[in-house]
């Protein structure tokens, strides 16, 4: 199949993969509405960076990820406790912290490169959805496993990730004057959105054991 369908095809399933309010768009719109536009993006980036090599991991391995439950099942318990961390973090610690008269430390764009990367990776679910992706365009003669069409359907990914994540940014930016955007309210937002994951993780991880 040409390549730039394989592209687009990428594009298009991480797109769609990225719409619901995650914790990587929300924290790449706090992060634009805090310390600039330009941070954000660069927090963007980095965590496409890491959306890149988990989706060519992905693809790589997607028969056996396929094929073997278990790998998938450690991935979803690794995820719960991650996520649930985090929950407690943005609802019960960040809130509480007190407010300082003092000019706060603007990170650098390297740093908030860092930071993307970093939060990306938390996030190992792109991994088994982009493994269960992968199998099933395969299956449709849609997608060969030879480099360069996986080279571009990761790439595609990657760029769909950025896309999404930046409608984010410009979108909170449109709307930085209403007060759901306060930092307070913000972290509320991550950590509901985090809290609601865990759960659903929780609730696959206990529908595996009774299987």
């Amino acid at each position: 199949m040409d390549f730039t369908i394989i592209f687009f095809l990428g594009l298009i399933i991480a797109l769609i993969g990225v719409i619901p309010p995650g914790l990587l768009n929300m924290t790449a719109a706090k992060i634009s509405l805090k310390d600039g536009h330009i941070r954000g993006i660069m927090f963007s980036i980095g965590a496409c960076l890491t959306v890149f090599a988990q989706t060519y991991i992905a693809a790589i391995f997607a028969r056996y990820l396929s094929n073997h439950v278990e790998v998938v099942e450690i991935l979803q318990r690794v995820a719960f406790v991650v996520f649930v961390l985090i929950t407690i973090y943005y609802l019960f610690i960040a809130k509480s912290k007190p407010k300082q008269n003092m000019t706060p430390k603007i990170r650098s764009n390297q740093s908030r490169l860092f930071h993307g990367m970093f939060l990306s990776a938390l996030n190992v679910f792109p991994i088994p959805f982009q493994a269960y992706m992968t199998v099933t365009l395969a299956s449709f003669g849609w997608l060969e496993f030879d480099k360069i069409s996986i080279i571009s359907y990761v790439s595609g990914a990657s760029m769909g990730t950025f896309v999404m994540l930046y409608m984010y940014i410009f979108f909170f930016d449109k709307i930085k004057s209403r007060s759901f955007t306060s930092q307070k309210s913000m972290n509320y937002i991550i950590g509901t959105i985090t809290g609601t994951i865990s759960i659903i993780t929780l609730i696959n991880i206990i529908k595996d054991l009774n299987l």
